[in-house]
């Protein structure tokens, strides 16, 4: 007998595996399949020297009660079993610039946040307010940010320009700099990025900042967890590699690299939308759809330096540092040349369980163009399936590492004798573990002029295929996890997922 579900998930990111968990909870028989070996797409986290380092999840927004991405977690059942620490009120990130020692904060709850940076720039207090009320004005314009209510997008707002904007508000190019600081969770275009993806990505920061104790994969084992509490089931190396469709052309079943078929009534990919069309196959699907999203530009990669310390000798910090190397260097970060690189970079710090005032480990991450490691393209290396990528990769990663190490040394004089041992990530990486296009950080490029070209339905124009992740409009924890909702909503009807989620915020508001 062939196994039939109603739902088949490919793809176990935060979007795959929540679309999952909601349809789950209403009885449909589902199944997930995931190539890796760790579930949670970027949730995942690598051990090395006994301490868990995080790929991609360094912090999370919106967890306090009464916030989105907690009513969110609690209708999943997963928000109390969480174990957070929450980061500096007073300076969960703070913004850095050359050589200057001051250390710009941005801070937890909107009159905080003001509070705090106008003690630096005393004359933009109401800048500072005006910046303020418009993140939560364009916040409050968009579906689901504020879980429910609210169904379609403010064509206005989606064509807002961040660079326009900040301008906007103040004339002080420090303080514009300042605001933008953080604009490495978008991967740093900051001149032709929509307001609105700056404003959704800050803004939940403002409202709370955590950090998860024991790394992001805690969120993707809670989820997995339930899941299978549901009744669900979910794989491992369990790599789809195409479609099956009937002799009417309709989608019956996806099949994997050893062979096995998985037959279901809907299907859900929460894998990188190229790889989806590969699967479908040109024959399926528009061609003005097809040439449309290979005509997305990738956002940039990421190299990722891992520094595990000796006892007691950094002192732990409760926040996340954004360096540039000047001021401009803002706008379009990720920009650089191989000789000045690293021209940035986000620095964050975990605690030792021993003692808690030192670091027993740092995360430095700045941009990486994927040419800078484009000899290796046709290498392939995961915990799954390994395979060496020979000695002059090993060599790049350890001259980029020396690098960053020199650029930290700026901030941390005489770090070098503090390292105990060093490890690193490259844009191989990112796609290998993540499966991303190009080792991009967060899916594609998105233009103010043109917004709608990089937003596609998650519903396609295969009747029984949707589409979830962040190839699909938002990226990140909250993004995905929203895009979760909306995907499922095409499944089940809004009006359901509406009923659910005013459940929840009954209960917990």
């Amino acid at each position: 007998m062939k196994k039939h579900y109603d739902i088949l998930v490919i793809g176990s990111g935060i979007g795959g595996l929540v679309s999952a968990l909601i349809l789950a909870k209403e009885g449909l028989k589902v199944c997930v399949l995931e190539k890796n070996n760790q579930y949670g797409g970027n949730l995942q986290t690598f051990s090395r020297d006994k301490l868990i380092f995080d790929t991609g999840v360094h912090y999370l927004g919106g967890l306090s009660q009464g916030q989105n991405l907690h009513d969110f977690f609690s209708y999943l059942e997963i928000m109390q079993d969480l174990q957070l620490q929450k980061m500096n009120v007073d300076g969960y990130d703070k913004i850095t610039f050359g050589n200057d020692a001051t250390e710009f904060p941005h801070a937890q709850g909107y009159e905080n946040f003001v509070k705090q940076l106008s003690k630096y720039f005393p004359e933009e207090k109401e800048s500072l307010e005006n910046y303020c009320e418009e993140l939560q004005r364009v916040c409050s314009n968009f579906p689901r940010y504020n879980v429910v209510g609210k169904e379609n997008y403010n064509e206005e707002i989606l064509h807002l320009n961040t660079r326009r904007f900040i301008e906007s508000i103040t004339p002080n190019k420090k303080l514009q700099s300042v605001l933008l600081g953080s604009n490495f969770l978008y991967a740093g275009d900051s001149e032709n990025i929509p307001f609105y993806v700056h404003a959704l990505t800050v803004n939940s920061y403002i409202q709370s900042a955590y950090k998860c104790t024991k790394g992001g994969s805690q969120i993707s084992k809670l989820l997995v967890r339930k899941l299978r509490e549901y009744g669900a089931e979910v794989y491992k190396r369990t790599e789809v590699s195409e479609f099956i469709f009937n002799s009417d052309e309709a989608l019956i079943a996806a099949k994997t690299k050893e062979g096995k078929e998985f037959y279901a009534n809907k299907f859900i990919s929460n894998i990188e939308i190229r790889s989806t069309i590969k699967m479908i196959g040109v024959k399926q699907l528009k061609k003005s759809f097809i040439n449309r999203v290979l005509s997305w530009e990738p956002v940039s990669s990421c190299f990722s330096v891992y520094l595990v310390l000796k006892p007691e000798k950094i002192l732990n910090f409760n926040y996340n540092i954004y360096h540039y190397a000047s001021e401009n260097m803002v706008w379009n970060a990720f920009k650089y040349t191989k000789d000045n690189w690293p021209q940035t970079y986000m620095l964050s710090s975990t605690p030792s369980n021993n003692n808690l005032e030192f670091a027993e480990s740092l995360t430095a991450i700045s941009y990486m163009d994927f040419e800078e490691v484009r000899k290796w393209e046709d290498t392939f290396n995961t915990i799954a399936d390994k395979h060496e990528r020979g000695e002059l990769y090993e060599k790049f990663k350890l001259e980029k590492a020396e690098k960053m190490i020199d650029a930290l040394e700026k901030k941390f004089p005489n770090l070098r004798a503090f390292i105990k041992n060093i490890y690193t990530s490259s844009p191989l990486s990112y796609r290998d573990y993540i499966g991303s296009f190009e080792g991009n950080m967060y899916g594609y490029a998105k233009a103010s002029e043109n917004p709608l070209k990089t937003m596609v339905s998650p519903r396609t124009k295969i009747d029984n295929l949707f589409l979830t992740g962040q190839s699909v409009n938002m990226h990140g924890i909250l993004g995905c996890t929203i895009g979760a909702f909306n995907t499922c909503a095409e499944i089940l009807g809004k009006e359901i997922i509406d009923e659910r989620l005013n459940e929840v915020l009954n209960k917990t508001n």
